[in-house]
């Protein structure tokens, strides 16, 4: 295929830009401990909604207090979500004993430290008594909203439904995050009277859950297949790889459901990664042109003046 020299090189700059963005992209998410899909995953509408949704971690037993649909008071829930939140540092600490056996003094200075934590949180939920339980009575209308006729017939309410969403999941995010907060503070400080050889051992007692384990595939995945982009490695293979994942993000905010988000920028650039996919834009502009003779998926462009 003959293209031009203009065709080619803008080839070339399209695919250097989207690369070093991807690149950008994963290699900001592996960089920010805090980050997490959680947020985009908790707001997702359409047919994959539910399964996005489902099996996302929490801080403590959110979903069976704060967030079910039960008759207690915000108050009983908010306990209940703290009394979740210790008894998880409890079973950490559990954990931790069984790897590291701790005398007297080393048990009664972690349990100690485990009394501070919990007094911190205590000491950070009672001043969001009347916020957690304005979260409790929104969830509650919102539970009526999705079960209510025409939440899902008619346009307006399910646009309220996924917006009121995206609120609630936010704030439940948000608190969260900040109890969260409070438990890696609590695992430093037992750390802090650790041997080095001992860290290593209860470094395994802090499990990764499948959130972190899948969002840590998808910066990896982004960093590699803009690395390949940019450099114009395999050009036409991590093309589609950028496109797959975009397909991906679209799914959880398809156009055609009433109150998702916008994807206009995701389409934007893949059609641009289906363009770059399509036509031979390795060659001259990228490493694939020392690979071509090595795989027969990569071609060298032709160019003409």
């Amino acid at each position: 295929m003959r293209l031009s020299f203009i065709a080619v090189a803008a080839l070339a700059f399209l695919r250097i830009v989207i690369g070093l963005h991807f690149f950008l992209e994963g290699s900001s998410h592996l960089r920010d401990p805090a980050w997490s899909s959680a947020g985009f995953r908790k707001v997702a509408v359409g047919p994959f909604a539910n399964f996005l949704r489902d099996g996302l971690p929490e801080i403590g037993d959110w979903s069976g207090t704060l967030d079910a649909s039960g008759t207690d008071s915000a108050q009983v829930a908010a306990a209940a979500w703290q009394e979740s939140v210790v008894a998880g540092w409890k079973k950490l600490l559990n954990e931790r004993s069984a790897l590291v056996v701790l005398d007297a003094a080393r048990q009664a200075e972690a349990d100690a430290l485990l009394a501070v934590a919990t007094q911190e949180l205590n000491d950070y939920v009672a001043p969001l008594a009347e916020d957690l339980a304005d979260y409790r009575l929104q969830r509650q209308r919102l539970v009526a909203m999705e079960q209510g006729s025409g939440a899902t017939e008619i346009p307006f309410i399910r646009e309220r439904i996924a917006k009121k969403r995206r609120e609630l999941a936010a704030q439940s995010s948000g608190w969260m995050k900040d109890a969260a907060a409070i438990g890696q503070k609590l695992v430093i400080e037992w750390d802090a009277s650790c041997s080095a050889a001992e860290k290593l051992r209860v470094a395994g007692a802090v499990g990764k859950n499948s959130l972190w384990k899948t969002d840590r595939f998808v910066s990896w995945s982004l960093l590699a297949i803009g690395l390949c982009l940019t450099l114009g490695i395999l050009t036409k293979f991590n093309a589609m790889g950028g496109v797959f994942f975009l397909l991906s993000v679209i799914a959880a905010q398809p156009f055609w459901v009433i109150g998702a988000q916008s994807t206009y920028d995701q389409w934007v650039e893949l059609s641009a990664l289906l363009v770059i996919a399509a036509l031979p834009t390795g060659g001259w502009s990228g490493f694939d042109y020392y690979f071509s003779a090595w795989y027969p998926w990569c071609h060298k462009s032709e160019v003409h003046e």
